[in-house]
């Protein structure tokens, strides 16, 4: 019997990358996010590799993975792509306490994320 495929939900020109439960809050990964927005592959790549924030270099190795997803599932020309979106949310919160004076307890909580990686090739222009 078995499960009927689900349609594909991206056009024939876009590959994607996903990765789950990256150790840093929304907000600061959707500032290295921002900064390959629109940006071609190979200098996205670049930009990342010399920024000065953590986090940049799990963001390389999804942009690095949907690469790859466009070269070797989808056949498309490296050389045109450029990322199209990139998506940061929101997932678990691990939640730890601290003790503090006068038997009271501070918050301490550690915010995941999870980003999502788009890549689609360019247009041939004439």
């Amino acid at each position: 019997m078995g499960k009927k495929s689900a349609t594909r939900p991206y056009a024939d020109n876009e590959a994607m990358a996903f990765s789950k439960h990256i150790r840093i809050s929304a907000q600061k990964l959707n500032l290295v996010a921002s900064l390959i927005r629109g940006l071609d592959c190979e200098k996205a790549i670049s930009e990342l590799t010399f920024s000065k924030r953590r986090i940049a270099q799990d963001v390389k190795k999804v942009l690095e993975s949907a690469i790859a997803n466009a070269e070797n599932n989808h056949d498309l020309d490296v050389d045109r792509l450029y990322v199209a979106e990139a998506y940061v949310g929101r997932t678990m919160v691990m939640k730890r306490w601290r003790a503090r004076a006068r038997g009271r307890t501070g918050k301490i909580l550690k915010p995941f994320s999870n980003l999502r990686v788009i890549v689609r090739e360019r247009e041939e222009t004439a």
